[in-house]
């Protein structure tokens, strides 16, 4: 088990040496100069030039490279070019929104997903799972922006049981998750499809299995087997599933945020890009590349945890 860890250890330390590499090399050979387009296109070359040295971009890319990876080991991100505020202090802000923002999504998804997906398993080729498969096809179909829009018509402004958008702050923890309560189910909604689809085929898989078969014979009933053998044996590829799912979410809710006004780190980064902020940029998305990385590592111990044959 130590050896595996290790392992697993030094795999993740390699991917975010490589990961920081490509994401400053994408973003310094992206068009657009941060200063220019902070003083704009009438500015003098003189002050243009002056502004690049106050923000280090005149410096080698290397040197540059060097000094970001080293201050974000220490904790140091940097300072924002537009807002002339630490990137630190900005991702703190950010997060409280799109970390509560994910976890009540992914556990939305999985309270819906779950029992639609061993229903669907239990009763194959049945009315209950027609009725699933049907709506998990109608639930990957429906693009999440559109399906956020229907609730805010319908929830905010017809029924007006939450707000159509924006963000109160956790001053107030009841109106907080109320105004997350929209964006959390419009985000669920694609990921408890996906999520059902992949738990139905996996435990449809191991009904039909030999332990499965050896447990009934053993004189355990059909629930029994299912809750103490197979759920567990077909959490292999729903973890998998889990993983994934938590990384788009915490990532990739850009369009959603940007539907419900939230001030979360998809929108930090879609403002930072269209006003050049490269240290933002940079900095914000070596953050979520090491969430996601993070978040994979953890899937796997939770493979040997669900799997102790994995450990060897």
């Amino acid at each position: 088990m130590m050896g595996y860890l290790a392992r697993r250890l030094v795999s993740l330390a390699l991917s975010l040496v490589v990961a920081s590499a490509v994401i400053f090399l994408v973003v310094e050979v992206a068009p657009g100069d941060p200063a220019s387009f902070m003083l704009g296109m009438n500015a003098q070359s003189d002050t243009v030039a002056a502004l690049r040295s106050e923000l280090g971009l005149d410096l080698p890319p290397v040197q540059r490279y060097l000094a970001w990876i080293g201050g974000m080991m220490t904790g140091d991100f940097g300072v924002s070019y537009t807002y002339r505020a630490p990137v630190a202090q900005m991702v703190a802000e950010r997060v409280q929104v799109s970390l509560p923002l994910a976890l009540l999504a992914l556990g939305l998804a999985v309270v819906i997903a779950l029992p639609a997906g061993i229903v669907a398993a239990t009763h194959r080729g049945k009315a209950a799972d027609l009725g699933v498969v049907g709506a998990t096809q109608l639930g990957v179909a429906i693009p999440n922006f559109w399906f956020a829009m229907l609730l805010v018509l319908l929830f905010a402004l017809k029924l007006r049981w939450f707000s159509a958008g924006g963000f109160p702050g956790w001053s107030d923890p009841v109106m907080a998750l109320k105004s997350l309560t929209l964006p959390a189910v419009a985000l669920a909604l694609p990921q408890a499809a996906i999520l059902a689809r992949v738990l139905r085929s996996s435990l449809i898989d191991i009904l039909s299995e030999d332990f499965m078969r050896t447990a009934r014979a053993k004189g355990l009933s059909r629930r029994q087997t299912l809750w103490r053998h197979g759920l567990r044996a077909a959490l292999i590829p729903v973890l998998t599933i889990l993983g994934l799912q938590f990384s788009f979410l915490l990532a990739g809710a850009i369009i959603i945020e940007q539907v419900f006004f939230l001030p979360g780190l998809g929108r930090l980064i879609f403002q930072a890009i269209t006003q050049r902020d490269l240290i933002v940029v940079e900095s914000v998305t070596m953050l979520l590349v090491f969430a996601v990385i993070a978040v994979n590592f953890l899937t796997d111990l939770a493979y040997v945890a669900a799997d102790p044959r994995l450990r060897r």
